[in-house]
């Protein structure tokens, strides 16, 4: 070894360490977002059985009462969690953003949702969650100012119209009184998933789903109250576990892994995964409620599968 390669030899080894240590958060960082991924996707999984269990909790509870319940449930739960815990109370710039999930997502588009399935099959009210990707893109772009790409918006509006499509034929094309309902629930929950995907980002989103229901307990407590009195509730097999999934697997443990997963991956990519939700709720309907289908059912999926997989792919 002559002392050149003497000399140049801790440099060599210096370039390699600043290149591995340049290129190694990159697995990282694709696998962080794998998970993301997957996140979100448990997210919509369970957001795709709120209105099969919604159906079922209307067969012996009336509206107000089950959504009432169904965040009284949420609440306690999420409240003992934080508690148990010791979790301290979130900082006082964060409040203003939970109302708005609490607004939103916690109370708004249940109970608008439910009050629109008592005269709208699963199938019409899944026209609302068609078009929630993109209401909820649209208010992150205002919100936090993110700027997706064309191909991004393309592929969005593309699946968008392509549920709507399907829903629309599903329904028979009739629109009903129950649209403004599902319209109202649209605008609310895309304002709610923005607020608590952006916060997410400073707090675990576990923290964002349990704060914003321990802020809805007082008026659930109330609400209970009043509604028990004048309408019907009779805990039937059914209305039992529609009224139990609709508390603790939505509201609470769905809405735990979507937030995390919005997070990591983004708000306008995540809410994309949505698109597939109005297709998964049509097939636990299947099964859970006993409506048909039609063959348009898988074309639309395939149709939903390549938007999703183009949105996923376009950079920001």
């Amino acid at each position: 070894m002559t002392a050149q390669d003497s000399a140049t030899r801790p440099s060599r080894i210096a370039v390699a360490e600043t290149a591995s240590s340049t290129t190694s958060p990159e697995p990282a960082r694709i696998g962080s977002r794998r998970a993301g991924t997957v996140m979100a996707a448990l997210g919509v999984t369970a957001f795709s059985l709120t209105f099969p269990s919604t159906a079922w909790g209307l067969e012996g509870i009336g509206p107000w009462s089950f959504v009432a319940l169904r965040v009284l449930l949420s609440a306690v739960i999420a409240g003992g969690a934080l508690l148990a815990l010791r979790i301290p109370l979130p900082a006082r710039r964060h409040w203003a953003g939970l109302t708005v999930v609490a607004a939103g997502v916690v109370v708004g588009f249940p109970l608008l949702t439910t009050l629109a399935l008592q005269t709208s099959t699963t199938a019409h009210a899944a026209v609302v969650v068609g078009l929630l990707p993109l209401t909820t893109a649209v208010f992150s772009a205002l919100r936090t100012g993110a700027r997706p790409s064309r191909t991004f918006w393309t592929a969005a509006l593309a699946g968008a119209a392509a549920v709507i499509a399907f829903t629309v034929q599903q329904s028979g094309g009739a629109l009903s009184t129950a649209d403004l309902y599902l319209f109202g629930a649209l605008l609310i929950c895309a304002a709610g998933y923005t607020e608590g995907g952006r916060l997410a980002r400073e707090m675990p989103g576990w923290q964002v789903v349990g704060w914003a229901l321990v802020l809805c307990l007082p008026l659930a407590v109330a609400g209970a109250a009043v509604a028990l009195q004048y309408e019907p509730f009779q805990l039937t097999g059914h209305s039992t576990a529609g009224l139990l999934y609709a508390a603790i697997g939505s509201q609470f443990l769905g809405l735990v892994v979507w937030y995390r997963g919005m997070a990591v991956i983004g708000v306008p990519r995540a809410s994309q995964l949505q698109l597939a939700q109005p297709l998964l709720t049509l097939v636990w309907s299947v099964f859970l409620l006993g409506e048909h289908l039609t063959i348009a059912a898988p074309l639309t999926a395939a149709a939903v599968l390549v938007c999703i997989a183009v949105t996923q792919r376009a950079r920001g």
